[in-house]
């Protein structure tokens, strides 16, 4: 394990895997090699360059050598450099039009996210619209932000809870198709919701939508090749099966069409067929003796056993020979800007991405545990903010995307997608009194007895159970009354 954490922070340093291997050959850690001389380097089969480049790299510079004391002398005798913390800039405007509205702004004294400043620009621009009627809008703008602003102390969390948890109650539970393909059903409505939330490692009906590159997009033999090299293939899909009893064997009689489609060679059957354990060593190509041009693939049974031959039936019918683990069918559809789309029943966006024609920038997934496990935790949020709202606006629901968004940050604030229940955000809240009002409630108040836990009564749920007022909204503020001094009092 400290091997592979040594040769990951080589290739972090941008030193080559190949140089890599090398120095792990005969050091063990960073700290080793950088302690190193280019001479050592160089016995280990790395170029004057190559040894030098990879010092500098590793923050030794071609002067320093000597043995690991001197070097300690050396940085002893240097004197501590100062850490230095640069301001952070604001990024400059992108277009002219950005830039005017932030100056006038300024001049009104008013303040609006760069989001806002962005969109409005974009709809001001190539547009003949006087000075004072953009002040005007910027005058709305501004007081459409202020009244859109949650006030202090608000509960922003129940808000969220109602405004999604009311709606869902309205939702139909049934199975739609996706949106332009008949041929793939897709979880929508509640069951699709309540899917997001519980952060299911794999929803119930998997599904990508894959984009090719700008340059193929509109090419349909371009987008079958893709989709033919993407969707599962198995033996069956593409060739008869036949099986010889008497000489205890197997025939495959390939369909030319069905493998020209798919691109396949008789070759490449063999190939597949051999790497099965079950399979290896016992598959021969072979020419049909009336039709030369025509062959066909013989599997022959290394023992004289029914059951044997049963397996290799088996073994031969399953036998996948092209496509991607987990997408088991891939259909092409045709856009109205002309270009076409894979969409596929199944989902494996790691092999998907690493296609060649794939455009990695749009392609998708409705799995979010695996967006989160290829692309990172805040690809995962913008996929649950996506797939929430998406689901939401399908059954002609509307939701503030504030509440989606707030929901998702709660997910996936520490780094993971945790689900919203006992196993997830539920059941690591602080509170025990919280906890105990969710689920299992004498388990928890137990176990918190048990360890001598104590409750500070801060959230809605416990101070509710205690029957004190919350510290939300007007709960949140202390009033002080201070009396006014008599006569005598004040002269004193």
């Amino acid at each position: 394990m400290a091997r592979k954490d040594t040769f990951n922070a080589l290739l972090r340093r941008n030193i080559e895997a190949a140089i890599a291997d090398k120095l792990l050959q005969g050091y063990n850690s960073i700290s080793d090699i950088a302690s190193a001389s280019p001479a050592d380097l160089m016995s280990l089969g790395l170029s004057e360059d190559q040894a030098a480049d990879t010092l500098n790299k590793l923050g030794k510079t071609k002067k320093e050598s000597g043995s690991k004391k001197a070097a300690k002398k050396e940085q002893a005798a240097e004197p501590a450099k100062k850490v230095e913390f640069h301001r952070v800039v604001k990024a400059k405007p992108v277009t002219e039009i950005e830039a005017k509205l932030n100056d006038m702004l300024d001049d009104l004294g008013l303040e609006l996210p760069r989001r806002v400043v962005v969109t409005i620009g974009e709809r001001l621009e190539g547009a003949d619209i006087p000075e004072v009627k953009i002040r005007e809008i910027l005058k709305r703008a501004s007081e459409k932000y202020e009244l859109h602003k949650m006030d202090a102390n608000e509960s922003a969390g129940i808000l969220a809870a109602q405004s999604i948890g009311e709606p869902g109650t309205q939702m139909t539970m049934r199975t739609f198709h996706y949106a332009g393909v008949a041929e793939i059903n897709v979880t929508l409505g509640l069951p699709r919701l309540i899917e997001i939330v519980d952060a299911r490692r794999v929803p119930s009906t998997p599904m990508m939508t894959v984009y090719i590159r700008p340059e193929f997009r509109e090419s349909v033999e371009e987008v079958r090749r893709v989709a033919s090299r993407i969707e599962k293939t198995t033996l069956l899909d593409i060739a008869d099966i036949e099986t010889d009893i008497v000489n205890m064997k197997v025939i495959v009689h390939p369909d030319t069409s069905k493998m020209d489609q798919k691109g396949i060679t008789p070759e490449q059957i063999v190939e597949r067929l051999n790497k099965d354990r079950r399979l290896r060593g016992q598959v021969k190509l072979e020419e049909d003796a009336e039709d030369k041009a025509r062959q066909y693939i013989v599997v022959t049974s290394d023992e004289p056993s029914f059951k044997k031959l049963q397996g290799i039936v088996q073994a031969t019918r399953d036998a996948v020979i092209q496509g991607l683990d987990g997408i088991e069918r891939a259909i092409l559809r045709r856009q109205p800007n002309g270009e076409y789309v894979i969409y596929t029943a199944g989902s494996n966006l790691r092999d998907v991405l690493a296609e060649e024609k794939v455009d990695r920038t749009r392609t998708t997934t409705n799995s979010i545990q695996e967006i989160y496990d290829v692309l990172g935790v805040e690809a995962a949020r913008n996929s649950i903010i996506h797939e929430a709202s998406r689901t939401l606006e399908e059954q002609g629901l509307t939701v503030d995307i504030r509440h989606i968004m707030l929901v998702a940050d709660l997910m996936t604030n520490d780094g993971d997608v945790k689900a919203i229940g006992r196993h997830g955000i539920s059941g690591r809240k602080s509170s025990v009194l919280a906890r105990a009002a969710f689920e299992i409630t004498a388990t928890h108040l137990l176990h918190a007895a048990l360890t001598g836990e104590t409750d500070d009564l801060d959230g809605v749920a416990e101070n509710i159970i205690v029957g004190q007022p919350v510290t939300l909204g007007t709960g949140a503020v202390n009033l002080v009354y201070e009396p006014k001094k008599r006569p005598k009092e004040a002269n004193q």
